[in-house]
């Protein structure tokens, strides 16, 4: 079988193998990269009273406690705290993708929201769908084949390019002889 001929058929069925995770990344990046401007993904950043931290984790965490359907809200609950002293912020991430936006001065609740940015990535990243196995197995051989098309897709492309220009440097050649 020809070179060109096995690249087309490759590149042909690469198409349908990466086709839907490749669909899921591009998707789920472009919801990423707007991440900041659209609320929906991610909160809005709210602004503090403070440039440096004063009030402790445990009265912001009672604070917390004060919004209605977080009154049982312990520890175990919160995933990571991110204090950003200069917004004057603590950003406060919780089970069932909440976050929570406190005042890093005076302990007040500042914002409570869903925060779909987490499970987005995951989605990006291929985690969501069962773990590492179809992060490894599906997402990052998808990925391996993109990579292998482009390849080929640039290989294809420049092919008639080169055999244009190697017939017209034949024609002038002869064109040139006596």
């Amino acid at each position: 079988m020809r070179l060109h001929i096995l690249n087309r058929r490759v590149h042909y069925w690469g198409t349908l193998a990466v086709a839907i995770p490749m669909l899921i990344v591009l998707a789920t990046g472009i919801l990423l990269q707007l991440k900041k401007e659209i609320p929906w993904v991610q909160p809005p950043e709210q602004k503090g009273t403070a440039a440096a931290p004063t009030a402790s984790f445990e009265a912001m965490l009672n604070s917390i406690r004060m919004q209605p359907g977080f009154e049982s809200l312990s520890w175990k609950d919160v995933k990571r705290i991110d204090v950003r002293p200069s917004k004057g912020i603590a950003k406060w991430t919780l089970a069932g993708d909440w976050e929570v936006q406190v005042d890093s001065e005076s302990a007040q609740v500042l914002q409570a929201a869903i925060r779909r940015s987490d499970w987005i990535e995951a989605m990006h990243d291929g985690s969501f769908f069962g773990g590492d196995w179809v992060k490894y197995g599906i997402f990052l051989p998808a990925a391996i084949a993109l990579l292998a098309m482009w390849g080929s897709g640039l290989w294809m492309f420049w092919q008639p390019i080169q055999a244009k220009r190697r017939k017209r440097a034949l024609r002038h050649a002869k064109e040139q002889k006596p």
